[in-house]
């Protein structure tokens, strides 16, 4: 017979620009807080899964080490942006199958500008050997092209990815733990300094330290501990989908977001709250395309016309999601997921609360390779 897998909650620790402390720190700091604020023993943890790109030389058994948890089944992540969702389904598969009970999964890092640009040029042996010798100006000039083509192929305007970062930072305003909280105009979106042409200042994250944390445990224990869940309705993920694509204007989304709704027997209409991972506001219009939210090649036109504040029709990353809180590494897979729990067990600030959500989707993607995301998560959550 086998247990039902839910949500617990999520924990964040404060972002820090230009920070000083260790991602172990960062780790154990997202680990301890969240055990702290549920009331759980590291003892009683018994499944743990790690996402980072700079905890080397330790990993996720010396994770477990540290933080005191003596785990029958760990995770380590893989898929940079995509590996924190994809971590979580799979704990959640993991207690299904009976391999734990209560499951930690954790995503952090101690970033800044000057570690970011040192790891793109040594992220993977593709880009050292064959991008980053000839001066490829890291992931915005390679997200700089992806954009230019969806602009050329589609009509795709800068005014529509405008809005994103102009909402996002209207969230950020009511989110105390954003690091960027200043209200930005359309005349500031525009005007500002270009990076990479056509992506401008306002289209890239910082780097910045910080952890997030999930936990999961079998329905029966949360419910056996009085604890609030959220239940994973359904959920997926692939690595290296389009992998004879140069430029990928699509996702392993599209593949699997059609079984993924049937499943949760739920529809786009019925969501209400979105969480999408946001290194460019591109990329949030390719997910809202591959997810099925719009048709391939009108996701600006659908960001245009729809209301994507908290009290609109589809709010989408209501803490201000990376663009406007920071990105802390492989933790920038996590803070989409830890702002739809917070939201629907109700923790966020009033300002940014969306009414009542029920229903929420939240994507992840990641760890360029050779020119594009090899690494795309997404699932479906249920408030218990």
């Amino acid at each position: 017979m086998t247990n039902e897998a839910v949500i617990v909650g999520s924990y964040q620790t404060p972002y820090v620009k230009k920070p000083t402390e260790t991602t172990l720190y960062f780790i154990l700091k997202s680990i301890g807080g969240l055990l702290n604020k549920y009331g759980i023993s590291p003892t009683s943890v018994d499944g743990l899964g790690v996402s980072s790109f700079l905890m080397g030389p330790d990993n996720t058994t010396t994770i477990a080490e540290q933080s005191g948890i003596c785990a029958k089944w760990t995770h380590q992540g893989s898929a940079g942006g995509a590996a924190h969702v994809a971590g979580v389904l799979d704990a959640q598969q993991a207690i299904i199958n009976g391999r734990a009970e209560t499951v930690v999964i954790s995503a952090a890092d101690s970033y800044s500008v000057a570690v970011h640009n040192k790891l793109m040029n040594d992220f993977n042996s593709s880009m050292r050997d064959y991008i980053a010798p000839h001066g490829f100006g890291g992931t915005n000039g390679l997200f700089a092209m992806l954009q230019r083509k969806h602009m050329a192929e589609y009509g795709t305007t800068r005014e529509q990815m405008g809005k994103l970062s102009i909402v996002q930072r209207e969230n950020a305003v009511h989110n105390e733990n954003a690091l960027l909280r200043t209200p930005l105009t359309i005349d500031d979106y525009l005007s500002c300094r270009q990076i990479a042409e056509p992506i401008g200042l306002y289209d890239c994250v910082m780097p910045c330290g910080g952890g997030e944390s999930t936990l999961l445990m079998s329905k029966t224990k949360a419910e056996s501990l009085g604890l609030p869940y959220v239940e994973i309705l359904a959920g997926d993920y692939r690595s290296n989908y389009g992998g004879d694509q140069f430029l990928l204007m699509s996702g392993a989304w599209a593949e699997f977001q059609s079984e993924m709704f049937s499943r949760a027997q739920i529809s786009h209409s019925d969501v209400d709250v979105v969480g999408l991972y946001d290194d460019y506001p591109i990329m949030e219009i390719i997910q809202l395309e591959g997810l099925g939210f719009s048709p391939q090649g009108e996701g600006g036109r659908f960001i245009e016309d729809a209301d994507i504040s908290v009290t609109g029709d589809l709010p989408i990353n209501t803490g201000g999601g990376q663009l406007s809180c920071g990105q802390t590494g492989a933790g920038g897979g996590a803070i989409a997921l830890t702002e739809v729990l917070m939201q629907m067990n109700g923790e966020v600030e009033a300002e940014r609360q969306v009414p009542n959500p029920e229903l929420g989707v939240v994507s992840g993607f990641g760890m360029i390779g050779f020119g594009k995301g090899t690494g795309q998560s997404a699932m479906i959550l249920k408030k218990g």
